[in-house]
This record gives structure tokens, C-alpha cells and sequence, in this order.
């Protein structure tokens, strides 16, 4: 059975010759899979950051890669359990962006402000130094110095890779009446 838009189609139609088939051959081309490029860079970065880490935490400690302190007369157990991360982060700063000046002052103000709201565990974020002009962590020496020296601080060492890895600092304050 016909409907009616066939009929009119075909009386439409009726005296029409078809195309002679054309001589042409068609080309297929072959369609490429898409080149997941950064995928690809991503998982070359990974491989060449993990080769580029040490293998342990007690490695790194003697590669001198890793900033690592444990005041005089604490039991080497406090950072050990601090790089375990058996320590709760309470608060964090982040560096990015700042020159040595600023970040000292900002690290000054951000541990008095955790000690007068007697914060233990905190987090310093400094960065891997890939914006600086060596692209060396500048900020990561210093922080180790400034951190050093300051009574407050009871040990720190580099956080772990789900906390900002060589790129941050984990930071244990002395606690009220210590």
C-alpha cells in the first residue's frame, strides 16, 4: 500500500532518467584515532618526577633533596610519625606567587596566628620553583631556614605527594605549656 506522499513523489518523477554512474573512483581515507596528547605529557611528567624521587623518605633525607627537622632533644619518632602523616592539618599558606620578602612575612604572621589558635600540624605551601628564573625552588630554602630557627617550630618536614609532595612543607608547632 502506497501513501499518498509516494504517489505524489513518483508522479513528481515520472520522465526522470537517473545519472549515468560516474567513472570516479571514491577514496576512503582511513579516519586516525585522536592522539590523547595530554594524556601522553601527563603520564611523561609522572614517569620523569618519580624517577627524579627518592626512593623512601629515609632516602631523601640523604639524597638532602627533602627539608626535614626535628628540634634538639625530640625523639626522631615525632618526624617520623609527622611524615606518616599520623599529624591532622589544621590550616595551610601558600607562597605561590611571592618573593622571598613577602613570603617571610607571611610565614612569621601565619605560625603566630596558629600558635595563638594552638594549631599543632599545619601545612606551607612554597612550590616547586618551576615559575623561578632557574626554576629551582627558591622559596624551599628559605622556608627551611626561616623554619629553623624559629622556637615555635618542634620538627617539619616535605609533605606527602597527596599533600603538595616537594612542593610543601608540613610544619609541627609546639604545643600549649611545651
Amino acid at each position: 500500500m502506497r501513501s499518498r506522499s509516494d504517489a505524489d513523489f513518483a508522479r513528481a518523477m515520472a520522465g526522470v532518467e537517473p545519472l549515468r554512474p560516474s567513472r570516479r573512483a571514491v577514496m576512503q581515507l582511513a579516519r586516525r584515532a585522536p592522539v590523547p596528547v595530554q594524556r601522553i605529557r601527563d603520564e611523561q611528567a609522572t614517569l620523569t618526577e618519580s624517577l627524579d624521587q627518592p626512593l623512601s623518605a629515609e632516602d631523601s633525607l640523604d639524597s638532602g633533596d627533602e627539608l626535614a627537622y626535628v628540634r634538639g632533644g625530640m625523639s626522631r619518632d615525632v618526624l617520623r610519625k609527622l611524615r606518616r602523616g599520623q599529624w591532622v592539618i589544621e590550616d595551610s599558606l601558600d607562597l605561590h606567587g611571592m618573593n622571598r620578602r613577602e613570603a617571610a612575612v607571611m610565614v612569621a604572621d601565619f605560625l603566630l596566628r596558629c600558635l595563638r589558635r594552638s594549631l599543632r600540624c599545619v601545612r606551607i605551601v612554597h612550590g616547586k620553583g618551576l615559575g623561578s628564573k632557574n626554576r629551582e625552588p627558591v622559596l624551599k630554602r628559605k622556608l627551611g631556614g626561616w623554619l629553623n630557627v624559629r622556637d615555635e617550630v618542634v620538627a617539619f618536614c616535605q609533605a606527602s605527594t597527596a599533600h603538595g609532595g616537594s612542593g610543601a612543607v608540613l610544619v609541627l608547632l609546639k604545643g600549649r605549656g611545651r
